[in-house]
């Protein structure tokens, strides 16, 4: 069980750093910033994690290896370049999607072999699974996924609730990574194809009703000057995800 998740950890971490590199190209960075993306992505979801727990050294001081992956993942793509920077759109945020859905299953399970309760590992899931993507966007000067109206961070909980879940059954190890893998992924996979969402909340001015148009054929008498101008009824009201995006098109 343990080297599984040492190695579906490994993979993690390449699939993070090549979208961190990914990202970089398409910034116009040269190679020290690809590294710094790639590492900031690919260790530094787990890094937060364990300051959190009060782990120390963090994993990556005391087994190298993970720099060394990532310095070969950056190494390569380098070498590679003009395939990378010819992948498409769509390539980024279905990279993102696997390496959430894997980081979301090493974090819940280093933090139960931690002793911590079901509700931390859930949100020890979902941070060593987003964070190392917030930092890069930060960084490249992107709103980060998880901050956007897709569904991200709720794929991981629902990932992290799963794994949890299954682990509090009694279930068998590679059983619970698999579901949990397929929760995490076929939700943010189904995001990134039907455009799902959750609703938004904003602040709607409601003009009131003294400001309404009187009838053409009517006589208005003005009304006095008041001493200070009428507030504007402020409501806060739930956007639809389409209506979000058909505001967003107008705009």
């Amino acid at each position: 069980m343990n080297a599984l998740i040492y190695w579906l950890d490994m993979a993690g971490v390449i699939i993070f750093a090549l979208s961190g590199v990914v990202l970089a190209c398409r910034t116009r960075m040269d190679p020290f910033g690809m590294l710094v993306l790639a590492a900031v992505t690919g260790i530094g979801g787990g890094t937060l994690r364990d300051m959190v727990l009060g782990v120390g050294p963090v994993f990556w001081v005391t087994d190298p290896t993970y720099l060394w992956v990532i310095l070969v993942t950056v190494g390569l793509a380098i070498l590679g370049f003009h395939y990378i920077h010819r992948l498409s759109r769509g390539f980024l945020p279905v990279a993102d999607a696997f390496g959430l859905a894997l980081f979301v299953v090493i974090g819940a399970h280093k933090a139960l072999q931690l002793g911590t309760s079901g509700l931390v590992a859930v949100l020890m899931g979902m941070m060593t699974g987003v964070a190392g993507g917030m930092v890069r966007d930060m960084l490249a000067r992107r709103v980060p996924m998880v901050l956007r109206e897709e569904i991200y961070a709720t794929a991981a909980i629902a990932g992290g609730i799963v794994y949890v879940g299954l682990d509090a059954l009694g279930a068998p190890g590679p059983l619970a990574i698999a579901l949990s893998l397929i929760t995490t992924l076929g939700l943010r996979l189904a995001a990134i194809h039907w455009h799902l969402a959750l609703p938004t909340f904003a602040w709607v001015v409601i003009p009131s009703s003294s400001e309404a148009s009187p009838p053409v054929d009517e006589e208005v008498t003005p009304p006095p000057t008041p001493a200070e101008p009428p507030r504007p009824k402020v409501r806060v009201r739930m956007i639809r995800p389409e209506q979000s995006r058909r505001r967003k098109n107008r705009s």
